[in-house]
């Protein structure tokens, strides 16, 4: 997830990196409470920075997908995803923290969202309906599991045989970035390129809508980028 307040910093290895709620060793979670990630994530100066619109053309979401949004926060992605997808398909909004899912609950109340339900998952395992989902989505988030190939090993035994993984995903030397983690928190296209080759998925999209001139500035947030994967062989293997 994206966090924006950058002046709570510890110090590691003679630098400073954001203290995300105390991460137990040896893992990449980040345990900061639902109510600090509620002001974080909710900052209207944030928002223009999720391009979700964008993100909707790029997975081509239409009537009756079904999507899983991982690590969904507070549902920024969840509720206009469920609104691309009405009225046949609907969205899992899949988090690990409760009060986020009570959170995401109520703005789908207010906002008249029904074909949206949250999901309880587990650090190990985002907990999916079994051959349920078109699309697993990941924005800022893929980073937190601590064994990625194993987590990625699971996912796909829960999507649908035609289902994609959605990856967005820090620039590992961002400055944003490295202000937020250390390095071995935060992941590249190459490492993702690997683990989705060893559960048999290869690219099948590239969107550049995060980098450079295309990241809308003022919103505090690092340069991206954003990868599609799906089952099957690489062209031309």
């Amino acid at each position: 997830m994206l966090t924006a307040i950058l002046a709570s910093f510890v110090g590691t290895s003679g630098r400073t990196v954001q203290n995300q709620g105390g991460k137990p060793a040896g893992t990449h979670q980040d345990l900061t409470d639902a109510k600090t990630w509620i002001e974080r994530l909710e900052r209207p100066e944030r928002i223009p920075g999720l391009k979700v619109n964008d993100v909707i053309a790029c997975l081509k979401l239409k009537p009756g997908d079904v999507v899983a949004d991982i690590g969904a926060g507070t549902g920024a992605f969840s509720i206009p995803f469920a609104r691309a997808v009405a009225p046949s398909g609907r969205v899992l909004a899949v988090d690990v923290w409760p009060g986020l899912l009570d959170y995401i609950n109520e703005k789908a109340k207010k906002e008249n969202v029904s074909n949206l339900r949250t999901v309880l998952a587990k650090f190990e395992d985002p907990m999916l309906p079994k051959d349920q989902v078109d699309v697993a989505y990941f924005h800022d988030v893929f980073h937190n599991t601590n064994d990625r190939q194993a987590y990625l090993k699971v996912l796909v035994s829960e999507l649908k045989p035609s289902g994609r993984i959605a990856i967005i995903e820090q620039e590992f030397n961002d400055p944003i970035a490295k202000k937020w983690d250390l390095p071995a928190d935060r992941i590249t296209k190459e490492q993702v390129a690997g683990w989705m080759s060893n559960v048999g998925f290869h690219l099948v999209g590239d969107f550049d809508i995060f980098e450079g001139p295309n990241n809308p500035k003022g919103t505090g947030m690092p340069d991206r980028w954003f990868v599609v994967y799906a089952r099957g062989p690489a062209p031309g293997n």
